[in-house]
């Protein structure tokens, strides 16, 4: 990792901040008290130079800040603007679709015209009625859709993995988690009889692995994530003094966790049902991208070709039936 990655004591500054209990106040005086104690920052550079040098850094991520946060409330409202749009062409469409008129007209056939009328009807009556043949194709297909379920439900990778809960996580004898593609929410109950207080917690988020508990006390979780993190992302909060809420921002957003950490028991990412309502809010270039990366998933968990590959062996199978004088016995594609 570079000397100068900005990310590098990210978690050693969260873990003192989560253990003052005055927040960024009571941070930045055991900062600057360390300084006054323990080095010569505030006399080392002559008069007014370490004033100088606070203020240019805080300018510096003053400025980096509000330029995330701008870009944060840009998106926020695109998405509430898009969102609007939506509900005002939805009303728009129902609105036209009620305005339509409805009312039947009655008009006065010849019995020729009733004759030839009644016997259009008959032979489309007729038409619509499935063969013996065509009633055996239908309960072979249903037949093989049934099969299908069953072998899906068969499938050796499966086996043993469980079921997700509501929120496409786990529910573990000692805490529940849920996710969304792009992060994922924990809740550790802390078990214990008395209120806890922050400065009592002990939790340590890495890229890779998370530590949580009570200090003094054996962890709750101590394991490798599936996946990493984004410390800056990445908070913790404690409720009622008696149990941790731990928000992790995922790096890869396009994946679906089989697990919280390498030693959880696995849930089938095949069996996850995201909510239609939360992929209807994406706009239409994510939406698809994020359905493609559900598909591939899938396809990759059956053995079975993802989209780039099927379209590789399209492209294959094409050239081959245009070239038939060719011999592809001995190629090799990958």
């Amino acid at each position: 990792m570079p000397s100068n990655d900005p990310e590098k004591f990210d978690g050693m500054l969260l873990a003192m901040a989560q253990q003052l209990e005055g927040g960024v106040q009571e941070l930045l005086d055991t900062i600057f008290s360390f300084l006054a104690r323990k080095t010569d920052f505030y006399c080392g550079g002559g008069e007014g130079a370490a004033e100088k040098l606070v203020m240019g850094k805080f300018k510096k991520y003053e400025t980096q800040a509000l330029e995330i946060q701008g870009k944060k409330k840009e998106e926020k409202e695109a998405s509430e603007r898009k969102r609007k749009e939506r509900a005002q062409k939805k009303k728009e469409e129902e609105e036209r679709k009620a305005s339509v008129p409805t009312e039947a007209t009655i008009t006065e056939l010849t019995e020729e015209e009733a004759e030839k009328l009644q016997k259009e009807l008959n032979e489309e009556k007729f038409a619509n009625i499935p063969s013996p043949s065509e009633l055996s194709t239908e309960e072979s297909e249903d037949s093989a859709k049934k099969e299908k379920s069953e072998s899906d439900d068969e499938d050796p990778k499966e086996k043993g993995k469980l079921k997700p809960n509501s929120g496409n996580g786990c529910d573990l004898p000692n805490y529940r988690w849920t996710q969304t593609l792009s992060e994922v929410e924990l809740r550790v109950p802390l078990n214990v009889n008395f209120p806890v207080k922050s400065r009592d917690i002990n939790v340590v988020i890495n890229k890779r692995h998370l530590i949580c508990g009570i200090r003094g006390r054996d962890p709750i979780i101590d394991g490798d994530l599936h996946s990493e993190v984004k410390l800056e992302e990445s908070t913790w909060v404690l409720e009622d003094g008696r149990s941790l809420l731990v928000q992790l921002e995922k790096v890869d957003k396009m994946e679906w966790w089989s697990r919280l950490t390498t030693t959880d028991p696995e849930i089938s990412t095949r069996k996850i049902n995201p909510e239609p309502s939360k992929l209807s809010d994406l706009d239409g270039e994510t939406r698809g991208l994020v359905e493609k990366m559900m598909y591939d998933q899938r396809q990759r968990e059956l053995g079975l070709p993802t989209s780039e590959e099927q379209k590789k062996q399209d492209v294959i199978k094409k050239f081959m039936e245009q070239h038939p004088e060719m011999d592809f016995s001995k190629c090799k594609f990958n």
